[in-house]
């Protein structure tokens, strides 16, 4: 089969059982979903043809426009990627936490990229979600793409994502976890699981430092926001396409443990994921010690761990960290 173009080879992307790096004993089966398979190595591939069709379908990106966009990194490369193929123009403001692999990666597609410091308040005028609003302002030709409010990306995973899951696994799924960097995912693959089975639990793998399990525990913040060297999820802020009435538990987890599990999914299972993959597995884990029954539990593998060689698999920089 030939595809018109690289688009057509979006999603797709296989389930694999895990098999080696299992708690001792476990009664129940971990898959992991490899979204790496994409061509951009993650799942913001998604939802970037999703928010970029969106846009011109209502006339919001003009021919030849710019697309601006507060990225961990991900979602800029699928932007950047789709926008290379469909001509325009990219602007992506980027935490200066995030690696080298995908500063680079975004230039080497033609964009441009600005570097703003980390861990400050989104409403601050130096964040890198002030400085993509002051940007996209500033030029009349200019899209936000506001992957964490636009509906678009939540849709896409209801459309596509989830049902894409439940065919692959029958329909033989009790739990799924994932993180949260904008919502969508786990938000619009749990609306539509919770759709087709009521019982299946739809989990979150929280970094220590984000305020999302606050939010949804309590409804305010008990322990405010702090960094964390895990990129792609947690926040400082609720986006709108977080749906909380579709989330059943959040699971802390801490750094150590996400980059640990990290390189032993490479070691032992031949899994190059990034660090927010591990992360989520490790709150699959913790969380199936809380289940009576033996259990099927699919857990989402963001992306590919070439975006974090200079860290997750630098020895060096994980001896600094002491990890």
């Amino acid at each position: 089969m030939i595809h018109k173009s690289l688009l057509d080879t979006i999603g797709s992307t296989p389930i694999i059982k895990l098999n080696k790096v299992l708690p001792q004993n476990s009664p129940h089966q971990f898959w992991a979903k490899l979204e790496f398979f994409n061509p951009g190595l993650s799942i913001k591939d998604r939802i970037a043809q999703a928010i970029i069709s969106g846009a011109e379908k209502r006339g919001d990106l003009p021919p030849g426009g710019t697309i601006v966009e507060a990225t961990s990194g991900n979602t800029g490369v699928g932007l950047a990627m789709v926008a290379a193929i469909k001509g325009y123009k990219c602007v992506f403001v980027m935490p200066e936490k995030i690696s080298m692999e995908k500063q680079d990666t975004l230039k080497a597609y033609g964009a441009e990229v600005i570097i703003t410091p980390s861990g400050l308040e989104p409403d601050d005028p130096q964040s890198h979600y002030s400085v993509a609003k002051k940007v996209a302002a500033e030029n009349p030709n200019a899209y936000l793409t506001n992957q964490y409010d636009n509906l678009d990306n939540r849709k896409l995973h209801f459309d596509v994502t989830g049902p894409e899951i439940w065919e692959q696994t029958e329909g033989q799924l009790d739990v799924f976890v994932a993180g949260i960097g904008t919502g969508g995912t786990l938000s619009g693959v749990g609306q539509y699981l919770k759709s087709k089975n009521s019982q299946i639990k739809i989990v979150c793998n929280d970094p220590i430092g984000s305020i999302l399990a606050d939010l949804h525990k309590y409804g305010e913040v008990k322990e405010p926001p702090a960094s964390y060297l895990v990129e792609g999820i947690g926040e400082d802020m609720l986006p709108e396409c977080v749906d909380f009435t579709v989330i059943d538990d959040f699971i802390k987890v801490n750094d150590k443990q996400a980059f640990q599990l990290c390189r032993r999914l490479a070691k032992e299972e031949g899994l190059m994921v990034g660090p927010s993959s591990a992360s989520a597995l490790f709150g699959a884990f913790e969380y199936a010690k809380t289940l009576s029954k033996p259990s099927n539990i699919l857990v989402l593998m963001a992306d590919h761990g070439s975006k974090y060689l200079s860290k997750a698999f630098n020895d060096k920089w994980i001896q600094e960290k002491g990890f």
